[in-house]
């Protein structure tokens, strides 16, 4: 059990110095964009805005049907 913590531990301790070697050397260039999307798609960033923009966009279209319900009641 030690030996797979020991383990466990040298490898978030590299996946941490690999993240931030590679920030440090992409600051301010199209690299850095691109990783900033990758970390973003990874933590699921990416998913919960096209969610809510979905959620947004199903709201409006509901309120146009209901606008135009109201207008045929209306005119009838």
């Amino acid at each position: 059990m030690k030996q797979w913590r020991k383990k466990m531990g040298a490898l978030v301790v590299m996946a941490m110095l690999s993240t931030s070697l590679l920030m440090s050397g992409c600051e301010g260039t199209e690299t850095r964009n691109q990783v900033d999307d990758t970390v973003e798609e990874l933590a699921g960033k990416k998913k919960v805005d096209q969610m809510e923009a979905m959620k947004e966009d199903l709201e409006d279209i509901q309120n146009q049907q209901a606008d135009r319900i109201k207008q045929l009641n209306d005119a009838n």
